[in-house]
C-alpha cells in the first residue's frame, strides 16, 4: 500500500469560502420560521460529501472574525473592494457554529488573523508529523500556496458545491507553471483585485509567470534586475516591464506580505486522541436537520456514514421488527404527522422519529394521535385521510391504459420541431451555441445581442437570469426570445412526458404512477413518476399528450371536474352575498363580477372587462397585490390600484374575509379549513420582510384551496364506499386525481347510470347546516382519451 493509503487524514475547512461559495450557488433557502438556510445546506452538503470521498479521521474548522486582521492595520483599503457580507449570509456563518457543534468538529479561530491563517499554521504544527496527511477544504484558490507534495492538497470547487477537485503540488505546478510556494510572489506582482492587493500596476498573469518561472522569488527577481538588468531582457522580458518592476518594488514586497498565509498564528493546536467519529451522536445532527429543516439529510448523512436509520414497531411478541414502509401502520402514522404539520410532506421514518423522539412506530403513532386529538384534527385524520388509503392503493394498482405507439409518434414529431427550433435561434443568435445552457443562453442574450429590460431579476451569482418568468418580459425586445420559450415547452414535454412515460409502463401497458395522499402543504394530493399533475393544458402541445392516456376495450375515460371550485368557495367562506347570488343565479361569474365592479349591466361587458374581471377573481384567492396585477393587466400601478378598490368596494365581504384571514393567520401562525385542516406558516414571525410577504400570500389562498383539497378527498372516499357497495369495483375505476379533477375509466354500458351518482357525491359532499348556501357544480365528460371528450 502506498504511504499516503495508510495514513491518517485530518481534513481542515475554510468554513467563511464554503458558505460564500454555497450562498451564491444555491438558491435562497428558508425555513418554515423564515430562518435563511442557503447557505448552511450547501456547507452540510459539502461537509457529507467529504466525509463520503474522503473519510477522514480529524476535522478542524477554520473561522475568520469580523474584526479588522493585521493585514487590514498594515494596509488600510485590504479587501476594500468587496460588497459588505449579506446579513443572511452573516446569519447563516454565526449558526454554522452549531454544525460543527453536532458534527462534533472542533473549532480554531483568533482575532486579527484569517482562516487562511488558521490553516497555514495547522499545517505548518502537523508537517512533521509523517502518519497524518493533511486536506484543506476551500472555495478559495489562495490556500494552494498550502500545498506539499501529497503531504498537504486543496480539495476546492471548481463549480457551485459539487463539481470539486483536488490539488496536490503537481496539480498546482500544472495549472501555474509553477510550485505552490511562489503563489505569493505571483500576487505580489500581478496583484489580486479580489483582496484589492494591488501589485505592480501593468503586469498581468502572463508577464508575473514568466518572471516567476525564469526567476523564482520577488526577492530573486529584485536580486537579478539590481545586479544585471541584461539578464531580464535576455529572458525576453521588455523594457517597459523592466521599468514597471524597478519603480514597483515596494508595492510587489508589500503585496506578498499581504498575500502571504502566516503560519505562526498564537493558536493552540494538537491533534484528538479520538476521531472525530468516535464520539459522534445521530441526535445531534439529527435535531439540528430538524430545525433547519433539512429533511432528507439525515439519512443521507446516515447512509454515508454506514449507519441507516431504523425505527422498530413492538409487536405482541416483544419481538421488533424492521418498518416496512408500504405497511398501513407506516401509512397511517405518516399520515397522522402530516396532519399535524403539512410543512412535512410525505413524511420518511426520520421525519416521524425527529419529531416524536419515539423509539418505536407503536409509540410514535400513540403520540402523534394524542396531539390530533388535542389540536382537534380527528376529522381529517379519521373521515378524511384514513378512508383515502384503500382509494389511493386502489388508484396505483390499476394504474392508465397508454397509447404507446401514439407517443412515439408524437416524440418523432416534437424532436423535429425542436431541431428546427434550435437552428433558427443559432441562427438569429448568429453563433453556435447550447440552447438549454441557462448559462450559455445568458451570454448570448444579454452580452452578444444586448437585450435586457427594466428589473431583471439575476441568478444567486449575479448573471441575469433566463427563467421563463424572466424571458417572458422581453418577449417584445426581440423574436428570438418566443423561439426559445416555444423550444423549451417542447423540451420539457419531451423530457419529463412523452420521451419517459413509455419506459414506466408495465407489461398491459398501464401507468402506474405514484399518487401522494400526503404530498403538498395545502391538503391536496400530488404525483410523481411522472407529476400528472402538471402536464400542461393551455397549449395545444400540452394538451396532445392527453390524447396517449387512453380507455380499454369496453371502458370509456371519464372525467368529473369541478367547475370554479375555489370562487365558489371563496364565496362560501366569506358569506359575501353578491358573489353567493352570483353563483345560485347560474350566470357567467366572471362576466357577473365585471358587471358589478364596472357598473354596466352585464350585456354591457366587454370581453377586456371579462378578461380583467377572471384575472382579479383568480389573483385576490391567492393574495394578489397592486404590483402583481398591474403586471397581470398590463396597466398603470394608479389603474391597478383604482380596480382593486373598486373590486373590494363592491365585493366588501370578500373584502372583510381576506382581512380576517390575515390577521388570525398573523396571531396564530397557521389557517384552518372549513373543516379543521391547519396549515402552519412560521415565516409570518420572520424578521425578513420578503419572507413574511410570500407567507401573507399564501395564508391568504390556503383556507380556500386547502377546503377545496378536503371536499374532493370526501368525495373520493364516499364515490369509493357506493362502488364497493354496488360491487363496482372492475367496472368502474378511479385512476386520477388532478387538482379539481377526478379520472375514472368506466364501462361503456355503465356510463350513463354512473355519472349521475358520482356527479351528486361530488356536488353533495356534506356541509352540514351550510349545505344550501354553496353551489358545487361537477362537470362530466366521456371518451376514448383524456383530451377528445364530450359533455355527459
Amino acid at each position: 500500500m502506498k504511504k499516503s493509503e495508510v495514513n491518517k487524514k485530518l481534513v481542515l475547512l475554510d468554513v467563511h469560502a464554503i458558505m460564500h461559495r454555497a450562498y451564491h450557488a444555491l438558491p435562497d433557502f428558508a425555513t418554515s420560521k423564515g430562518e435563511p438556510t442557503g447557505a448552511l445546506y450547501g456547507l452540510v452538503t459539502m461537509l457529507t460529501k467529504i466525509i463520503d470521498e474522503l473519510n477522514p479521521d480529524y476535522i478542524g474548522a477554520c473561522y475568520d472574525l469580523p474584526k479588522p486582521t493585521y493585514r487590514h492595520e498594515a494596509y488600510k483599503d485590504y479587501k476594500a473592494g468587496r460588497a459588505k457580507t449579506d446579513g443572511d449570509l452573516v446569519d447563516q456563518i454565526i449558526r454554522s457554529r452549531d454544525v460543527f457543534k453536532a458534527f462534533n468538529i472542533p473549532m480554531y479561530e483568533k482575532e486579527g488573523f484569517e482562516a487562511d491563517d488558521m490553516l497555514g499554521t495547522i499545517v505548518e504544527i502537523m508537517k512533521k508529523n509523517k502518519e497524518v496527511d493533511i486536506i484543506i477544504a476551500s472555495g478559495d484558490m489562495d490556500t494552494l500556496q498550502l500545498v506539499s507534495g501529497t503531504k498537504v492538497r486543496v480539495y476546492t470547487l471548481k463549480k457551485g458545491i459539487k463539481d470539486t477537485i483536488i490539488y496536490d503540488e503537481k496539480a498546482v505546478e500544472e495549472r501555474f507553471g509553477f510550485g505552490p510556494l511562489l503563489l505569493p510572489d505571483y500576487k505580489g506582482l500581478r496583484g489580486d483585485p479580489s483582496d484589492n492587493i494591488i501589485g505592480i500596476s501593468g503586469i498581468g498573469e502572463k508577464t508575473a509567470t514568466d518572471l516567476i518561472c525564469n526567476f523564482g522569488t520577488i526577492e530573486n527577481i529584485y536580486k537579478v534586475l539590481k545586479k544585471d538588468k541584461n539578464k531580464l531582457k535576455e529572458a525576453g522580458t521588455k523594457d517597459r516591464i523592466i521599468e514597471l518592476l524597478e519603480n514597483g518594488e515596494e508595492e510587489a514586497k508589500f503585496s506578498k506580505m499581504l498575500a502571504t498565509i502566516r503560519r505562526d498564528a498564537p493558536i493552540t493546536f494538537e491533534l484528538p486522541k479520538e476521531t472525530w467519529k468516535e464520539n459522534f451522536d445521530f441526535n445531534k445532527t439529527d435535531e439540528l436537520f430538524t430545525a433547519l429543516e433539512f429533511r432528507n439529510l439525515s439519512s443521507r448523512l446516515r447512509k454515508t456514514m454506514g449507519s441507516e436509520m431504523k425505527l422498530f414497531v413492538d409487536e405482541e411478541e416483544g419481538a421488533n421488527t424492521e418498518v416496512d414502509t408500504n405497511s398501513i401502520l407506516f401509512k397511517e402514522v405518516a399520515l397522522a404527522l402530516w396532519v399535524l404539520d403539512s410543512n412535512i410532506t410525505t413524511p420518511k421514518i426520520e421525519d416521524i422519529f425527529n419529531h416524536t423522539h419515539a423509539k418505536s412506530l407503536a409509540e410514535a403513532k400513540k403520540l402523534l394521535l394524542a396531539d390530533i386529538e388535542k389540536k382537534n384534527l380527528k376529522k381529517i385524520y379519521e373521515e378524511m385521510e384514513l378512508p383515502l388509503i384503500p382509494v389511493v392503493d386502489s388508484m396505483q394498482m390499476w394504474g392508465i391504459k397508454i397509447d404507446k405507439k401514439y407517443l412515439e409518434s408524437l416524440s418523432k414529431k416534437y424532436h423535429i420541431e425542436l431541431d428546427i427550433l434550435k437552428k433558427e435561434i443559432i441562427e438569429m443568435a448568429g453563433t453556435d451555441f447550447n440552447v438549454s445552457s441557462p448559462k450559455q443562453l445568458g451570454e448570448v442574450l444579454f452580452e452578444k445581442m444586448g437585450l435586457k429590460v427594466k428589473n431583471q431579476k439575476k441568478t444567486a451569482g449575479g448573471a441575469f437570469s433566463t427563467k421563463e418568468s424572466e424571458l417572458e418580459k422581453m418577449k417584445d425586445l426581440h423574436p428570438i426570445i418566443g423561439k426559445i420559450l416555444e423550444y423549451r415547452e417542447f423540451d420539457k414535454l419531451l423530457g419529463t412526458y412523452i420521451d419517459t412515460i413509455p419506459k414506466l409502463l408495465d407489461e398491459k401497458d398501464r401507468l402506474h404512477t405514484t399518487l401522494l395522499q400526503a404530498g403538498t402543504t395545502t391538503g391536496r394530493m400530488a404525483s410523481q413518476n411522472p407529476n400528472i399533475q402538471n402536464i400542461p393544458m393551455r397549449s395545444e402541445l400540452g394538451k396532445n399528450i392527453r390524447r396517449a392516456f387512453i380507455a380499454e376495450k369496453g371502458f370509456k375515460i371519464v372525467s368529473f371536474d369541478y367547475s370554479q371550485i375555489e370562487l365558489r368557495i371563496a364565496a362560501f367562506l366569506s358569506q359575501d352575498e353578491k358573489l353567493l347570488e352570483i353563483f345560485r343565479s347560474g350566470t357567467d361569474v366572471h362576466k357577473a363580477v365585471a358587471s358589478q365592479v364596472f357598473k354596466v349591466s352585464e350585456k354591457d361587458v366587454t370581453k377586456e372587462m371579462r378578461n380583467k374581471a377572471k384575472t382579479i377573481n383568480f389573483g385576490i384567492l391567492f393574495g394578489m397585490g397592486v404590483t402583481a396585477l398591474q403586471t397581470n393587466l398590463k396597466c398603470t400601478r394608479p389603474e391597478a390600484q383604482q380596480f382593486l378598490n373598486d373590486y373590494f368596494a363592491t365585493f366588501t365581504g370578500l373584502a372583510q374575509y381576506l382581512d380576517r384571514v390575515k390577521s388570525e393567520a398573523g396571531r396564530n401562525a397557521y389557517t384552518t379549513t372549513y373543516f379543521g385542516r391547519r396549515r402552519y406558516f412560521e415565516g409570518l414571525k420572520s424578521k425578513i420582510p420578503y419572507i413574511v410577504a410570500m407567507a401573507e400570500r399564501m395564508a391568504i389562498n390556503a383556507p380556500i384551496q386547502g377546503t377545496e383539497a378536503d371536499i374532493i378527498k370526501l368525495a373520493m372516499v364516499n364515490i369509493y364506499k357506493w362502488i364497493k357497495k354496488e360491487g363496482l369495483e372492475n367496472d368502474v375505476r378511479m385512476l386520477l386525481q388532478v387538482h379539481d379533477e377526478l379520472v375514472f375509466e368506466i364501462k361503456e354500458d355503465l356510463v350513463e347510470k354512473v355519472v349521475p351518482k358520482i356527479k351528486e357525491s361530488m356536488e353533495r359532499v356534506e356541509i352540514p347546516e351550510d349545505k344550501d348556501k354553496i353551489v358545487a357544480v361537477a362537470e362530466a365528460e366521456a371518451g376514448e382519451n383524456w383530451l377528445e371528450m364530450e359533455v355527459v
